[in-house]
């Protein structure tokens, strides 16, 4: 019998930032079973150097096309402005490169269909995108609970997410950073796309969002930094989504109220479960008014009516990207089923984009029969009046 060749994947890293050094750091440490560093591609001469003395005899392209062409990679990673993902990864999947497309997937949806598509006709080749958040236990856990059905059917949903204090001086690092043309948005596309990810990955896709927007509130940018939204899940279901970078205690709160039962989670790392009896139309019907009033006395037992559950989770920070790198090169290695597909990168960009075109039209935006085209019309607007950077097609 014939020894079983380990199998790896060589990954080229596109852009050697913070987030681009950090899986660098984990492929030389060998934290990422199935995976090694192949090479690394980055513009700024600056990075030739570093990449040098922290990763030594480790190709290095100054053009990422010439890193797909080399033969030292099987696969990339795209660390590199929004903007930019949907075009590197239709050009590596092209080249027959597995891709791992960083978030967003795009900064409109227009990019994002065409990346789809062509990714699409390339089955052979790996599409992945980096929602490492869904690989937190907190989450993993919930999702198994709501697709079992032993909440039933969701009536409302809240999210208030407003960690992501950020202070002038973060966006004054670079001339990119809350603009228009450099970003494409503000803390919908840079800080809040995980949760609006998860937030769709639990509760389903909307279907329509009305939304108010603060632009340049409190922070001396162009783009959004503070959000509040509505949207409509269909048959009656609703939710809120709140986000902000201008409040510096924050609160990161989910709740999710389903027929039978009621879902907290605070700080994504508390988790309190309320199961009900019964679902809760039936307690209406069948709870007279003076057991209504021993219930909320303290004269009735709540389990007769409710039960909850508590969990405290440890933090999983860290651990996140490790994960999806190795489910990622387990995929390409042996058809391991991916923890996020690359096509479903599109919800959460067609979600933030509804909720800014919801804010600059006064609208209710429908996110079924989306209108990619204006949104597009009224972002390429915004980035002519920046005179900047290129109006994008």
């Amino acid at each position: 019998m014939s020894e079983k060749t380990e199998k790896s994947v060589r990954l080229g890293i596109i852009g050697l930032g913070a987030q681009g050094g950090m899986y660098a750091g984990l492929l030389a440490d060998g934290k990422i079973e199935g995976m090694t560093l192949g090479a690394i591609a980055d513009i700024d001469p600056a990075k030739k150097d570093l990449a040098a003395e922290k990763h030594a005899g480790i190709p290095f392209f100054d053009d990422y096309i010439a890193m797909l062409d080399s033969g030292d990679v099987d696969a990339v990673v795209t660390t590199v402005p929004h903007f930019l993902h949907s075009e590197m990864t239709i050009t590596a999947i092209g080249k027959g490169i597995h891709t791992l497309t960083e978030k967003p997937a795009g900064v409109y949806t227009k990019q994002v269909e065409e990346m789809n598509d062509f990714a699409a006709a390339h089955p052979e080749t790996t599409f992945a995108i980096m929602f490492n958040q869904r690989t937190n236990p907190v989450y993993t856990d919930l999702k198994a609970l709501i697709d079992s059905g032993e909440l039933g059917t969701l009536r409302h949903t809240s999210w208030i997410i407003t960690t992501w204090w950020r202070p002038q001086g973060y966006y004054d690092q670079s001339a990119w950073r809350a603009t228009w043309g450099g970003e494409g948005g503000g803390v919908l596309v840079n800080q809040a796309p995980h949760q609006l990810d998860l937030w769709q990955w639990l509760c389903g896709t909307p279907k329509k969002v009305f939304a108010k927007l603060a632009f340049g509130f409190q922070r001396d940018i162009a783009t959004e930094d503070e959000v509040n939204a509505l949207v409509d899940f269909g048959d009656g279901a609703t939710g809120h989504f709140m986000t902000s970078t201008n409040d510096i205690i924050g609160t990161d709160r989910l709740e999710m109220l389903f027929d039978k039962g009621k879902v907290i989670v605070d700080a994504s790392k508390k988790v309190t479960i309320t199961r009900l009896q019964e679902d809760e139309r039936s307690l209406s019907d069948k709870m007279t008014m003076q057991d209504v009033a021993k219930l909320f006395r303290g004269e009735m037992d709540p389990s007769e009516v409710y039960t909850v559950e508590e969990k405290d989770y440890e933090s999983a920070w860290g651990q996140q990207h490790i994960s999806v790198l190795t489910n990622f090169a387990a995929h390409v290695n042996d058809g391991t089923p991916l923890i996020a597909d690359g096509a479903e990168g599109i919800n959460g960009v067609r979600l933030a984009s509804g909720m800014q075109l919801s804010a600059w039209t006064g609208r209710e935006i429908d996110l079924v029969d989306y209108p990619a085209d204006e949104y597009l019309a009224e972002l390429n607007k915004r980035i002519e009046a920046e005179g900047e950077f290129p109006v994008r097609s």
